[in-house]
């Protein structure tokens, strides 16, 4: 059974294996190195925008403060904001409610709903219990509206459709489940992904034919004609 080299953890050993399947050093590969970086950075944005392994689900802590209020939306691409980063795609954005709020939680309509129900202890059965639960979600769910979650990534702003100055205050802290591109400096893993190596070297193949196809049907000394397109073609 053929193993990942483990040798691929980084841009520069991802180009030089992408060079060597291309036939480097045995065949000279007319491109230029700027272009070879372009081609993985485009390589390694298809692989986060498509990719299963390009992705990772995590739960970002914010904690609200008075621009966010103002401006009505979190600017996720803050570098000095805790929800900051490459985010590709926002869930839903889970309230944690304030401390001072379980002070009159004894007095609201669910925490007496239990209560009359804790006889269903002394039982064998919790079935009522349940059943009793149940309905409960139902009436919270029917009558407690969950502000509407709008992100974009182009944009890197997260808004909720409700009144900010209203619902919410500073010191306010929000859960976002979200999905975030993969950090492959971090996880050096993904440079020796079987999918990222044949792509890249597809896509550095495709540049050189680029190159190459305005030289077409040039004879070389020694009868070698440059074909510039065959080698296009082979890459898409």
């Amino acid at each position: 059974m053929a193993y990942p080299d483990p040798s691929i953890t980084s841009r520069t050993t991802l180009q030089d294996y992408c060079l060597r399947r291309l036939g480097h050093p045995v065949v000279e590969i007319n491109v230029d190195d700027e272009q070879i970086s372009d081609r993985i950075d485009d390589a390694l944005e298809f692989f986060a925008e498509y990719h299963f392994d390009g992705v990772e689900k995590v739960f970002l802590k914010h904690t609200l403060t008075q621009d966010d209020i103002d401006n009505e939306y979190i600017a996720m691409s803050d570098p000095a904001d805790p929800v900051g980063g490459p985010v590709i795609g926002v869930i839903r954005v889970l309230p944690i409610p304030n401390f001072n709020m379980f002070q009159t939680g004894f007095f609201n309509e669910e925490f007496q709903l239990r209560l009359q129900d804790l006889n269903t202890f002394s039982g064998t059965s919790l079935i009522n219990w349940e059943m009793s639960l149940q309905n409960w979600q139902m009436i919270s769910h029917l009558f407690t509206v969950a502000p509407t979650v709008l992100f974009n990534r182009k944009q890197n702003k997260l808004y909720l459709e409700t009144n900010w100055a209203s619902k919410f205050s500073v010191g306010d802290i929000f859960i976002v489940e979200c999905y975030r591109v993969l950090d492959p400096t971090q996880y050096t893993e993904v440079y020796n992904d079987v999918f990222l190596k044949k792509y890249c070297t597809a896509l550095i193949k495709r540049q050189w034919g680029e190159n190459l196809k305005k030289f077409e049907g040039v004879q070389l000394p020694g009868g070698v004609t440059l074909n510039g397109k065959t080698i296009y073609d082979e890459a898409v």
